[in-house]
């Protein structure tokens, strides 16, 4: 939480995640989220998660997506950039990298439910709409 000098109240630290679209033999990685969850209980969407403060966002992906699913990764690219506010007013600043999994033996973590390997053709069929953007960028820019 920070103090805004204007109000005195204090708001939450704007925070910074990172997202991984993760690629495997022309697979995207996706996960559904706890039906339980404070933020989109239930949805497909893909794995990531916030960097705690001045954390190298690489090496955060990396360790987010190993956390949640138990994969390594190596970092490719850049796919998108997003700023939005959520529904408890934090501002939320999320990196979408285009990822390559070292193995493709998921173990989920607590924070989600299920998984899925999905072909390029279907994966937005799932996937929240959300990350549909990042599909059409790693499709339009970087596909095989």
């Amino acid at each position: 939480m920070i103090d805004s000098k204007e109000t005195g109240k204090l708001t939450p630290r704007p925070g910074i995640a990172v997202k991984a679209l993760v690629v495997s033999t022309g697979k995207i990685l996706i996960v559904k989220r706890r039906p339980d969850d404070v933020q989109k209980p239930g949805v497909w969407e893909i794995p990531g998660g916030r960097l705690s403060e001045g954390e190298n966002p690489f090496m955060g992906l990396q360790r987010e997506v190993k956390e949640e699913t138990g994969l390594e990764i190596e970092v490719k690219n850049p796919l998108d950039v997003d700023y939005f506010v959520r529904a408890d007013n934090q501002t939320i600043t999320m990196l979408i990298f285009l990822c390559s999994a070292k193995n493709d033996n998921v173990i989920l973590s607590e924070e989600h439910t299920d998984y899925k390997w999905c072909n390029i053709d279907e994966v937005k069929d799932h996937l929240v709409e959300f990350f549909h953007k990042s599909v059409d960028n790693y499709i339009d820019h970087f596909k095989e």
